[in-house]
């Protein structure tokens, strides 16, 4: 669950060199204890693969002297890889959505993160250090409506029950529950019309009742992203990074937060309980938590930074105004993992049977 719509086919290992410098002299204090290799083994989303390249590793193979190889793919695959692999696989630091996340921390893959040995961790923002979690969040996605300006004002949009009018059938789309905005538009509805977030009997039967009325229910960042540039929707839920580069290119696209059951997800950096290169994997969490490194990821990739001291690019700012620096005083909030991972399967079920194939 990247958030930049360049989306790239690789699913193997890509390996990305770079000439071996002098180890910095702080280096070697960030961390404790772990292999003394000078390889790790990143393991991140195929898509933004470059951007991430660009903006993250190589600067930090420059001033480190460690080597990175870039291992690529879904969420779902690399995890079920790591579990195949009792947590012993080669990965030394995973990259990858927090519901994932937490799903391998249900089942024993992950070891904690501490500040300790990433000095950086305590200059992020409070949310990116949820306990919950044993791995600290690096970027955030915030969910809400992308539109079409020519058809549609910000206060409209920003409404859930533009899906349900019939001024608009047939005009919108809606996500699947596999995509990252397909929960957190659940659990936005059931928090609009219901008792809250994980209302799933109000939110399945409001998004019932708009199903017959939308035109599909999208699966990936393309899907939706051409139905409007190519004006076959004027609506659809969708995280914020989807708007920047259409925005960027001119298109008569925004994005805009919902009036109600604003919520967010985050990106989370994790260490398999075995990985091999303890100390390169806390060296490289650390610096891609620096503000140095958090604003050039911003800017080349799109990422919200968690480190307040980034430099946050006009273009996230002109999208998600005070939410692209503090989400949280902007009134987004993150959903709890336990409730997610304990009820995912039924939910999804429910989705398939009671939402999307109506």
């Amino acid at each position: 669950m990247r958030t930049t719509l360049r989306r790239h086919r690789a699913t193997t290992a890509v390996v990305v060199t770079a000439a071996l410098t002098t180890t910095v002299a702080g280096c070697s204090a960030v961390g404790s204890g772990g292999s003394d290799s000078k390889t790790l083994v990143v393991s991140s989303f195929p898509f933004g693969s470059d951007e991430l390249t660009k903006a993250v590793i190589e600067p930090f193979e420059k001033k480190t002297g460690y080597k990175v190889e870039l291992d690529t793919g879904n969420n779902a695959t690399r995890l079920t890889k790591l579990e195949a692999a009792g947590g012993r696989s080669d990965v030394d630091v995973m990259l990858i959505s927090d519901y994932y996340a937490a799903l391998g921390q249900s089942k024993g893959l992950f070891r904690k993160v501490d500040a300790k040995d990433v000095p950086n961790m305590s200059k992020l923002s409070s949310f990116a250090l949820d306990k919950a979690y044993d791995g600290p969040a690096y970027t955030y996605q915030l969910n809400g409506t992308l539109y079409r300006t020519d058809k549609l004002d910000a206060k409209t949009a920003a409404d859930w029950s533009v899906y349900g009018d019939k001024k608009y059938a047939k005009k919108t789309a809606l996500p699947d529950i596999s995509v990252t905005s397909g929960q957190l538009t659940v659990s936005g509805v059931g928090e609009a019309y219901g008792s809250g977030p994980y209302d799933i009997d109000t939110a399945y039967a409001k998004l019932g009742s708009w199903a017959p009325h939308t035109l599909q229910f999208y699966s990936s960042s393309t899907e939706v992203t051409n139905l409007l540039t190519q004006g076959e929707i004027v609506a659809a839920p969708a995280i914020s990074a989807f708007a920047t580069s259409l925005i960027q290119s001119g298109e008569p696209v925004s994005w805009v937060a919902p009036s109600k059951g604003k919520y967010m997800a985050t990106n989370r950096m994790m260490i398999p309980k075995n990985a091999k290169n303890l100390k390169a994997a806390y060296a490289f969490i650390d610096y891609y938590l620096s503000a140095a490194a958090q604003t050039q990821a911003a800017k080349t990739i799109g990422d919200m930074p968690v480190n307040p001291a980034a430099t946050v690019p006009a273009v996230l700012g002109k999208v998600a105004g005070k939410a692209a620096t503090d989400p949280v005083g902007a009134g987004f909030r993150t959903l709890d993992p336990d409730t997610i991972v304990k009820n995912r399967d039924t939910w999804v079920e429910r989705f398939a049977r009671e939402v999307s194939s109506k």
